[in-house]
Parts: C-alpha cells; structure tokens; sequence
C-alpha cells in the first residue's frame, strides 16, 4: 500500500486527526422567543402578586413557626434566591429588549420606505394631473362650442336679414 492511499475508512493516513468539538446547536429565535415570554411574564401585575404572596408566606413561616425555620430572620437564603432571579431576569429583559428594537428598526425602515414609495407615487399623479389640465385646457368645452355656435347663428341670421332687405331693395 503507497503512503498517499487511504484507509478503508475514507481517512488519510498522512493527516493527522484534528481535534473533535462538540458542537451545540442553539437557536437564537428560538432562545428569543423564551426570552420574550419570560421578560412579558416578569413585567405582569399576576408575577408581581405571585412574588409577593411568595415572599409573605416564606417571612412568616420563618417567624411563626420555629420547628421549619429552613432561613432565620436576615433571610439570606430569600435574599440569595432574589439575586438569582435578578441574575437571570435582567438579561433576558434586555434580549427582549433587544429583539423588540430589532423589529422596530425593520418596521421604521419599511415605513420610511413605504413613505418615500408614497411621494414618489403622489409626485407621478401630481405631473399626470397638471399634464392632464393643460390637454384640458386645449380641447373645446360645450360652453364654448355652444357660444360659438350661437354666435355663429347669429351672423348667419343677420346675413340672412341683410340678404333678404338686399333682395328686397332690388326686386322694388
């Protein structure tokens, strides 16, 4: 077997193998999502009263009731869940946060464009109507043809008049 053949496996036997990552796949809009459901249900008035019944029961069973006290009076293991809850919930607002510029950004970029879309179209009719004036202008309105043509009768009528006293003048 040469040394530029390989194996069975489809490997080079002169390259040496690389390293293997493990490589994890996440989502970002999934993660996104999550995100924005969680920072939605941390700003609701219901997670404020679910913490706060919370917090009340947690004190008062660590006052009242001295055979469970599992966090004495400076409540530190309280204090410690708060923190975590903190820790994650202030970056997950602000991925929400985030994501929400992101879509107001796109959305202002659309109506900009959609606006310049609008003149654009408003300046075409404006030149199309101003054009379709000046044809306008140029063509006879049924005013005018009716005036003309009175007008025309009219010095026919006296033609006629002045034709028949002509005629008349000669025939005496």
């Amino acid at each position: 077997m040469s040394p530029d053949s390989s194996s069975s496996s489809g490997r080079r036997l002169d390259t040496p193998i690389g390293r293997r990552k493990l490589r994890i796949s996440i989502d970002p809009d999934l993660i996104g999502n999550y995100s924005e459901r969680a920072a939605r249900f941390l700003g609701t008035g219901r997670y404020l009263l679910i913490q706060t019944v919370i917090v009340v029961v947690w004190i008062i069973l660590n006052l009242a009731w001295v055979a469970i006290r599992w966090d004495p009076y400076p409540f530190i293991l309280l204090n410690l869940a708060f923190s975590t809850q903190a820790a994650y919930a202030a970056p997950l607002i602000l991925l929400a946060q985030n994501r929400q510029e992101n879509r107001d950004r796109i959305a202002l970029e659309e109506d900009r464009s959609r606006a310049e879309q609008t003149k654009a179209d408003t300046e075409f009719l404006a030149r199309e109507l101003a054009s379709v004036r000046l044809a306008v202008g140029d063509t006879v309105s049924r005013d005018y043809l009716r005036k003309e043509l009175d007008d025309l009768r009219d010095d026919l009528r006296k033609l006629l008049e002045r034709t028949d006293e002509a005629l008349d003048e000669k025939s005496r």
